[in-house]
């Protein structure tokens, strides 16, 4: 059963009731939105976000008429999401790997990895984004300085969340218990193997959840990336929106992300709910 923050000394529903009540009080929900926009002080609203029409245009595009394709452009949110979650995962590993050492000789590196988190997570992606998109291509370096927004794009996303991720790996690492490190040192294995068959499968399954939040939220802010003028989905939607002044286009953006997002975090509360389950039943004695 979830814990409940909120305890009632009134019998709960259950069963035919609970699943009555649960109905109608979805209803009536659902029945409030409905007359909410179908009322005349919304059609406004209606005719602006919701014309199924320019939604449909936003979504497929017109060339002619210069409107980018939403649907490509959010295909583009895509590809650059996996791309750059791939790389988070790899590097942010190593770095967190890096904050966990205790050698002398790699004091000047923690030092750089710690200037690095704290710079990473302190600044917003949208202000890197600016920095690195416009100012990149103003200092005249060769095969740095003129590589297209998306590689730009790319390479601040992997930034910022590097940051972020490697903090969830080094708390994941962190909390494995030093006796299975010390007891598989005591077998024979090496540093290297123990990490990799001993401590790293604990650690990414504790921390799992938080990574599947993280790569959600990056596949929500390679929206960010119209800044630079990428034609992604946001800027194909804003650019229907410039030539039809209809904004249904963002609510066929909008929809979009929705697909993808709403059912990874269910899979992430899937697993937190699994996980919760298996720690219980290995307490239950």
């Amino acid at each position: 059963m979830p814990i409940s923050l909120y305890s009632s000394h009134r019998p709960r529903l259950r069963g035919r009731s609970g699943t009555a009540a649960s109905t109608v009080s979805t209803l009536l929900v659902v029945a409030l939105i409905v007359i909410f926009l179908a009322s005349p002080a919304a059609s406004g609203f209606r005719n602006g976000f919701l014309n199924v029409h320019q939604m449909w245009v936003a979504l497929t595009g017109r060339p002619t008429q210069g409107i980018l394709s939403v649907g490509k452009g959010f295909a583009l949110n895509i590809w650059l999401s996996v791309v750059c979650e791939a790389s988070v995962l790899v590097i942010a590993l190593g770095l967190a790997s890096l904050r966990l050492t205790t050698g002398p000789v790699l004091f000047p590196f923690r030092a750089l990895a710690i200037a690095y988190t704290d710079f990473a997570r302190g600044v917003p992606v949208i202000l890197v984004m600016l920095w690195v998109g416009f100012g990149v291509p103003s200092l005249n370096i060769a095969e740095v300085s003129s590589q297209s927004p998306v590689v730009y794009a790319g390479f601040v996303l992997v930034f910022s969340y590097t940051a972020y991720v490697a903090e969830v790996y080094r708390a994941g690492l962190m909390s494995v218990p030093r006796a299975q490190v010390q007891a598989a040192r005591s077998l024979g294995l090496s540093s290297r193997t123990t990490l990799r068959r001993v401590v790293l499968p604990q650690a990414v399954r504790n921390v799992l959840p938080a990574l599947l939040n993280d790569f959600a939220s990056l596949q929500k802010d390679t929206a960010i990336v119209s800044t630079l003028g990428v034609a992604e989905a946001v800027h194909s939607a804003q650019i229907a929106g410039g030539v039809e002044f209809n904004y249904s286009g963002f609510t066929m953006a909008s929809l979009l992300f929705l697909a993808v997002t709403v059912p990874l975090t269910r899979y992430t509360d899937h697993i937190m709910a699994r996980d919760r389950s298996r720690r219980l039943a290995g307490t239950t004695v």
